[in-house]
């Protein structure tokens, strides 16, 4: 693909996908729900909810303690793999996140996905997003072996433009998201959108939060996202 102009920009816009530009989060804490299950361990959905946006390694550690049967993680990964992809065709991108994208290329701004989800759940978002003209490139966590709140993905989606952290901004709905970004040297702007609340996205770091991608929009040229770096 040719890159679109805003490629020739220093500045790099991250964006975290699901819960972020796609409302995802609750159906990963079903589907998660229903692949514990399949294996033999009722999990409570507010403890899945609190984890999702972890990569999944991270997160089964987070609900079933650091202790668990790791020998069982390939299999209720893949389970859960299998029964969010039933949604697949059924993913909503929120109102203004394509938008959203547009309107950050085009003051200037390399876009880049960065989420730690499959390849094949990063393909499906997208596909729904349909905003491919002016994403620069897309990570998942296949790019990395340690995934949020570590800082590698954060730093393999720079490395995917070739950016540094100072000329980067990350927009995320998770404290792992904004835990990841900062220990990467990257600010954070967080959104509601995923459930977590204002008071814990600014605890954890985020420079500002707002409600939605469509609110973000609105408030494109007073915030981090409003001119990048030259």
């Amino acid at each position: 693909m040719t890159p679109h102009p805003a490629a020739r920009a220093r500045g790099v816009a991250l964006f975290d996908v699901d819960g972020t530009l796609v409302d995802t989060n609750h159906l990963h804490t079903l589907t998660w729900w229903m692949a514990l299950r399949q294996h033999g361990h009722t999990v409570p959905m507010a403890r899945i909810h609190r984890a999702v946006g972890m990569g999944a390694d991270k997160l089964l550690d987070a609900v079933l303690g650091a202790d668990h049967r790791a020998a069982q993680d390939g299999a209720i990964t893949d389970a859960h793999g299998t029964l969010y992809a039933t949604w697949f065709d059924s993913l909503t991108p929120f109102d203004g996140a394509a938008e959203l994208l547009r309107a950050t290329a085009a003051r200037g701004w390399r876009v880049v996905l960065a989420s730690s989800a499959s390849e094949e759940e990063v393909a499906a978002a997208r596909a729904r997003l349909d905003a491919d003209d002016v994403i620069d490139a897309a990570t998942s966590g296949a790019d990395v072996t340690a995934t949020k709140p570590a800082p590698d993905l954060v730093r393999a989606a720079l490395d995917k433009v070739g950016a540094a952290p100072e000329d980067a901004v990350l927009v995320g709905d998770t404290v792992w998201d904004v835990e990841a970004a900062g220990r990467a040297g990257v600010p954070c702007v967080g959104l509601l959108t995923g459930g977590t609340t204002r008071r814990e996205l600014e605890d954890a770091g985020a420079v500002a939060v707002h409600e939605d991608a469509l609110t973000l929009l609105r408030h494109l040229d007073t915030g981090p996202l409003a001119r990048p770096p030259r």
